[in-house]
């Protein structure tokens, strides 16, 4: 069964990791989808593997924290595919991990034009398209950093809380409309951010062993385990959940 067949879907930063799987995974299930990011090689890659398997997609370059640019972006999306349906807020970037008296303005705006404005963008310029649409899904890519805390990572940590809070007031907001708004918050899943993460804390194997004991199930997650869960919340499956935090960590949070 095609579960998101006749949906468009738009995924930000979706050439690696979580969006990536995100993309592939919507695509399968018959979404068409505009797969963006920054990282041409990579984007224009996974289109032009996904074309070839029959699949309707295409890669747009978009960098998140220009507004003019999003704009743009998501028009030309719209207008290809013929509406939108589906937007995947999942474009982010870990910054700076060191304490928040060592943080620089520098360091701190930059995970906040990305992780946030970057939400705030989308959202802005998608929605008038969903109400064309006569409704759909918007899906905000937290964290269990939205939901808890840790002594890492404060630019991080502030940014994915406010998107746990944006996604409620946007899901109150556009309800009248029929479109949802709902925030994943996921635990460490083995993408390119989290060997990155691990690589500056040192020896990468022995924090991957250390991060998965934090998981009760006693391992990292998977893109894919991430990717189901956009699915589903994309779908009609998910017709009555809006303003929902659907929590994918191994247990991490369940202390």
């Amino acid at each position: 069964m095609k579960r998101l067949e006749g949906k468009a879907a738009i995924v930000t930063g979706a050439a690696l990791g979580l969006g990536r799987a995100i993309a592939i995974r919507m695509a399968e299930e018959g979404a068409s989808v505009a797969i963006l990011d920054i990282l041409d090689e990579e984007g224009e890659a996974l289109a032009e593997d996904l074309r070839k398997r029959d699949l309707d997609v295409r890669y747009w370059r978009c960098d998140v924290t220009k507004e003019t640019e999003v704009a743009r972006v998501v028009r030309e999306a719209a207008d290809h595919f013929g509406r939108l349906n589906v937007l995947v807020n999942n474009a982010g970037v870990s910054g700076a991990s060191k304490p928040t008296d060592e943080i620089t303005e520098q360091e701190w705006d930059f995970v906040q034009a990305v992780n946030v404005k970057g939400v705030f963008f989308f959202t802005k310029h998608a929605i008038p398209h969903l109400k064309r649409a006569g409704g759909g899904s918007i899906i905000n890519l937290s964290s269990i950093y939205g939901l808890v805390g840790a002594p890492d990572a404060p630019p991080y940590h502030a940014s994915k809380g406010a998107v746990r809070l944006m996604t409620k007031t946007d899901a109150l907001l556009y309800a009248p409309f029929k479109i949802r708004v709902n925030s994943i918050h996921p635990g460490f899943i083995w993408t390119p951010m989290v060997e990155h993460f691990l690589e500056d804390q040192g020896d990468v194997e022995e924090g991957r062993e250390a991060v998965a004991a934090l998981h009760p199930l006693g391992r990292l997650g998977e893109p894919d385990d991430i990717a189901w869960g956009a699915v589903y919340l994309a779908s009609d499956e998910a017709k009555f959940v809006t303003g929902s935090e659907l929590v994918i960590d191994g247990g991490y949070t369940a202390r």
